[in-house]
Formats: structure tokens, C-alpha cells, sequence
């Protein structure tokens, strides 16, 4: 479950956080919790990107599909 904080991120600032999340992942030397924890975070700035990632390809769709429609009438 995606928590309301996570809603009001922009894709920079959730893919900015998950670099991080994985960086320190790859690193190591964190406890089972720990790494459980920020697995469990990533997982979450994952789901924030994609959801950005989906309106914006939603938008892009619904402008090409708008731009076909608009040469079709002319």
C-alpha cells in the first residue's frame, strides 16, 4: 500500500530515492531487517514511478490519438 506521502512525490524525487534504496542495498552491510525495510520501500518508489510513467504515456496517447482525429477531419 502506497502511503499518502508517497502520492505527493514527483517521479524525479521517488526515482532519485530508489537510486539511493538500491545503491544502499548493493552496498551491503545492513541488517536482514534493514535491507528487508528498504526493499520494502523501493518496492513502493517503484509503484510511485510507475504510476507517473503511466500517466504520462496516458497523456501522450490521448495527444496522438487527438492530433489523428484532428487530420482525419480536415
Amino acid at each position: 500500500m502506497t502511503s499518502k506521502v508517497d502520492e505527493t512525490l514527483s517521479y524525479e524525487q521517488a526515482r532519485d530515492e530508489l537510486i539511493e534504496v538500491v545503491r544502499r542495498l548493493e552496498a551491503g552491510g545492513t541488517s536482514l531487517e534493514d535491507s528487508l525495510a528498504l526493499w520494502e520501500r523501493g518496492e513502493e518508489l517503484a509503484k510511485v514511478c510507475r504510476r507517473w510513467l503511466e500517466g504520462a504515456r496516458a497523456r501522450l496517447d490521448a495527444a496522438l490519438a487527438e492530433e489523428e482525429s484532428g487530420e482525419e477531419g480536415e
